[in-house]
Formats: C-alpha cells, sequence, structure tokens
C-alpha cells in the first residue's frame, strides 16, 4: 500500500467527529432539507419490467410522507406504535418509511416473500397496530388477520380490497401540513426481524440515530454526493436496503435508481445499467456472480465509477472478471442488521480482494477471545465493536422482548458480531464464518431452527438438521438432512413435496435446494443436534 493511500485513510478516520444530537428525524432533517434546497432535486428515478418511468423529487417525498402521518394518526396509529410494510420496490415504500419516522412511529419492513403465518408472528411479536401491504401480502393478512388482535388499521396498495383502506385515497385525501414533533435521538424508529440459531427471528431495534449515523454508510463506503445515481439491487424487507436504498445515499443528496421488479433478471439488469446514467452500484455476491456469467463484452458502462457489495465475502475471480469488464474494482464492505457500514475496502484504499476491509471512520474494531481480549495478526477469533468508552455510532438498542440475548452480544468493552475473523498486519480484516448456524443465502439470513420447523409438521419427516452447502452462486444453500417416519421412503418426488411444504409454511427463499436422507443425525450426549458436525461434512 502507497504512503499516500495509507495517510488519506487515517486522516480520514483522525478527522472523523462524532456529535450526533438530542433530537433527529430523517425525515424532517434530510428529507426536508434537500427538498427546500431545490425543489426539482431528485430523490429517485423509478422503472419498471414494462418500461413505466417515474422521476420523485425530495419535494413530492416530503409533502407525500406528511400525507402519509396524517393519515396514518387519523387512522389511530400513534408514536412509538409499530407499522409493518410488506411491498415491493414500489414508490410507496419510500413514502411509508419516511412517513412512520416522520410521526415518529416504529417501521418494520419485512420482504414481500413473507408466508402468512410469517405476518402473523411479526404482527403478534411486535404488537403491531399498522399493516401496509401490497394486494399479495394484503390477502396473505387476510388468511390470519383473527390471529392479529393488536390491529388498528390495514392499508393496501393497488387494487381494492374489501374491508382494507386504499393506500392511495387514504394518503391523497390526507393534508400536506404536519407539526414537527422533535423526535429524540435515542427514541425507537425501525424494527427488522433477523433469523437466529435458535427460535423465531429476533427483533432488531434501531433508534432515530440510526439514520444519522448512515452518513458513515453514504459517504465512505457508497462515496456518493449531490448528482450521483445510485442504484441498490436488493429486496426492500432486508436492513441492506436502509444502508443503501435510504439512509446511506439520501444523507448525502444523491439520487436512487430504483428497478421494479419480482425476478432478478442479469440480461436486464446489464441492459438498464449500460442505457441509464448510474454512477455507482451496490449488490449482493450472488448478484455480481450471475452478471459475470454474462457475456459483459457486448455492453459499455460509460457513467459507471464505484461497486460495492456486501452480505458476504466476494470471490476475487469475479472481481477480476467484472474490473476487466468495467475497468471497476467490487469493494466489499461489512455490516449487519444490528449496525451501519462497521467495515470496507473504502476509494481511498486498495482493495484486498477477499478481504472485509478496514474499520470505518468512528469505528474501532478488533479480533477478540471468549474474554473480551484482543488477539494478534492472523489469530482467528470473534469479530468485535468497540462500544467504551464510547458507543459506536448506529449501534442497534435492543432486541425486544429477549433482554438475554441482548446481553450475551456484549463482552467487555465490546458487541460481538457473532463473526469469526482474523486481521492481518496491514490492519485489513478477514471474515472466516459465522460463529452460529446461521444460514447466509443470496444475502438472505437463514435461520437452521425455522425451516427444521416447517420440515417437522410434515407427517414424512421423523427429525432434520438444516445447515448451509457451499454454493458457487449464492455462497451457500439450505441443506437438510432428514429422518424419516415409520412407513415413509426418500424419493425425488417425495423432496419436492418437502420443498413445496417448505415454501408454503415459511418463505419461499429458505426453502431446502438439497435434501439428503439419512438414518440417523449426529447428537452430543444431551441429545441435542451436532450441526457443526453436518456443516463440517459439507464444506469438505
Amino acid at each position: 500500500m502507497s504512503q499516500e493511500l495509507k495517510d488519506s485513510y487515517q486522516s480520514l478516520r483522525e478527522d472523523f467527529e462524532w456529535s450526533p444530537p438530542a433530537e433527529y428525524n430523517f425525515a424532517e432533517d434530510v428529507i426536508d432539507f434537500w427538498a427546500r434546497q431545490d425543489e426539482s432535486r431528485l430523490a429517485m428515478k423509478w422503472i419498471d419490467d414494462h418500461d413505466n418511468r417515474r422521476d420523485v423529487t425530495f419535494s413530492e417525498l416530503s409533502s407525500r410522507s406528511k400525507q402519509v402521518a396524517n393519515a396514518l394518526s387519523k387512522l389511530g396509529v400513534k408514536r412509538g406504535e409499530v407499522i409493518i410494510l410488506v411491498v415491493g420496490r414500489e414508490v410507496e415504500w419510500w413514502e411509508v418509511l419516511t412517513g412512520s419516522i416522520r410521526m415518529g412511529a416504529v417501521c418494520s419492513p419485512g420482504t414481500t416473500q413473507l408466508s402468512p403465518k410469517d405476518i402473523a408472528y411479526r404482527i403478534q411479536a411486535s404488537k403491531a397496530t399498522c399493516f401496509i401491504g401490497d394486494r399479495e401480502n394484503a390477502l396473505k393478512l387476510n388468511e390470519v388477520f383473527d390471529e392479529c388482535p393488536t390491529l388498528k388499521a390495514k392499508l393496501v396498495i393497488g387494487d381494492p380490497l374489501p374491508g382494507w383502506n386504499s393506500y392511495e385515497d387514504v394518503i391523497s385525501s390526507a393534508s400536506k401540513d404536519f407539526k414537527k414533533i422533535g423526535t429524540k435521538y435515542e427514541e425507537e424508529a425501525l424494527c427488522y426481524f433477523t433469523s437466529g440459531t435458535t427460535g423465531y427471528p429476533k427483533m432488531t431495534i434501531h433508534n432515530h440515530g440510526y439514520g444519522y449515523a448512515h452518513q458513515i454508510t453514504g459517504k465512505y463506503w457508497l462515496d456518493l454526493s449531490p448528482g450521483d445515481l445510485h442504484w441498490n439491487i436488493s429486496d426492500t424487507g432486508w436492513a441492506k436496503a436502509a444502508y443503501s436504498s435510504y439512509f446511506g445515499p439520501w444523507n448525502q443528496g444523491a439520487t436512487l435508481f430504483v428497478h421494479h421488479s419480482p425476478v432478478f433478471d442479469p440480461v436486464k439488469t446489464l441492459d438498464l445499467l449500460a442505457s441509464n446514467p448510474v454512477t455507482t452500484m451496490c449488490g449482493a455476491p450472488t448478484i455480481y456472480r450471475m452478471l459475470v456469467l454474462q457475456d459483459l463484452s457486448h455492453y459499455k458502462f460509460s457513467t459507471l465509477r464505484h461497486c460495492v457489495g456486501a452480505g458476504e465475502p466476494l470471490n476475487p475471480e469475479v472481481i477480476e472478471t467484472w474490473k476487466k469488464a468495467t475497468g471497476i474494482t467490487i469493494r466489499d464492505g461489512y455490516g449487519q442488521t444490528e449496525t451501519v457500514l462497521v467495515c470496507g475496502n473504502y476509494p481511498n484504499l486498495p482493495a484486498k480482494f477477499g478481504s472485509m476491509g478496514k474499520p470505518a471512520p468512528g469505528i474501532e474494531m478488533g479480533i477478540i477471545d471468549s474474554e473480551g481480549n484482543l488477539l494478534g495478526f492472523d489469530q482467528e477469533g470473534d469479530i468485535a465493536i468497540k462500544i467504551k468508552p464510547d458507543r459506536a455510532p448506529g449501534l442497534f438498542v435492543d432486541y425486544r422482548g429477549d433482554p438475554e440475548r441482548y446481553k450475551s452480544c456484549f463482552v467487555g468493552d465490546w458487541y460481538i458480531t457473532g463473526d469469526r475473523g482474523k486481521v492481518d498486519d496491514d490492519g485489513y480484516f478477514w471474515f472466516v464464518s459465522r460463529a452460529d448456524d446461521v444460514i447466509l443465502s443470496a444475502g438472505y439470513r437463514i435461520g437452521p431452527f425455522e425451516v427444521e420447523s416447517a420440515l417437522i409438521e410434515h407427517e414424512s419427516v421423523a427429525e432434520s438438521a438444516v445447515v448451509a452447502s457451499p454454493d458457487g452462486t449464492r455462497g451457500a444453500v439450505v441443506k437438510a438432512f432428514i429422518v424419516l417416519a415409520p412407513g415413509f421412503e426418500g424419493s425425488d418426488e417425495l423432496v419436492k413435496t418437502l420443498q413445496e411444504h417448505v415454501k408454503s409454511t415459511t418463505a419461499p427463499y429458505k426453502y431446502p435446494r438439497k435434501v439428503e436422507f439419512v438414518d440417523s443425525l449426529p447428537k452430543t450426549v444431551s441429545g441435542k443436534i451436532r450441526r457443526i458436525e453436518l456443516r463440517e461434512r459439507e464444506e469438505s
């Protein structure tokens, strides 16, 4: 590494100042700010598969979000209450998120692949009072509505449904004047459900300061400024959308490029990338792996200048193929649902292929042992973030309803990420593995317990164990080891039946792409399944 680049990175860290305000509201302090600066400043360029296009200004978003806040208040939704938002890449998703932040409600985005059972669980666990969804997900809620007694309001986006408020009718008739309420920096603002090793998804709570802290993401990793057109290829239900489709870019006054499509099509993506003035792009490693399988020589990306990836380490050969075709190095970054972008290969650092990069300005990281002691170079340990004497910017504030789980994430001066890694003598961090059995597949985080619970509901399954199995495209896929109940025999037909059963019982992205029928499962003396033994077998 050149001394100049070393000095540049070090200067960023030394010059970083962290003095968060007592009050903060992203809608008021960012969206309204850009709207006041220039009424014509674009917040978003939206396109769908039918070439329908729409430009949205910050001024329009500001007004619509005030109408959202007023309309929801009129329907009985109060400050601090949870709003479940299950919508794809429709403009309304950004309107609702901004409106809920503005009114001090707690927004909980979910993937459109949720099952009715998933939706019921999230409403029950969070005690949500409002559900906003597209027609498909509104119909899912209808199936379980009797199990959701806390709901006061339900709004459907698109064609009307009996018993539902029409989103457009309710919002368009609401006032565009909304009195500033002055949310506290520490006040709760977001609730993300994230999978764990055991039990159903836990509720990760962020305060309003989370949006403020994503200045780190937008400025240093995404490298954005006004005038940039940024495309983040991500499901709206994941925290990655908060990183790169909302807080990060808009903190910097950049414009979002949004492609609304039910499925990812690498050819369509490359066509759009080549025909639109996109300057920066963010995608999960799976996205890039699928893109480089195409003939990139057919495309010219004249405006593209910066690309980043996150979710899992990116294969060096993919980075090299992309760079050969575009001249741009994909720069890996690392963050969690519980954090902002905390580590990355920044534009002012030479990228080390496969590395997480270096800690972001304002973030102190280390590799520690089980007692919280720092380990030396190239020693494997827990990837951790320093929380003392000052708490790390953007770190989550709670696992709602599970104080013991929250407490277990901290050792001494450190927050333990749950990931294992190493740091080299240049200060670059390297991901080794999850410390638990959570499966990272194509950017999705999948808890084995959820899949195992779905499988065991089927009459043919006596026992099951679910682990990650390496996959060249997705990084890893879900594999299920199944002990059959008496009277059943393994077959290709039964595999398909069980896969469809999991898809319908949980979300489709969780189903086991690989199934192996076994006579028994490895267990501890106390009877617990040794997933680690199965996982190691898959990795070998």
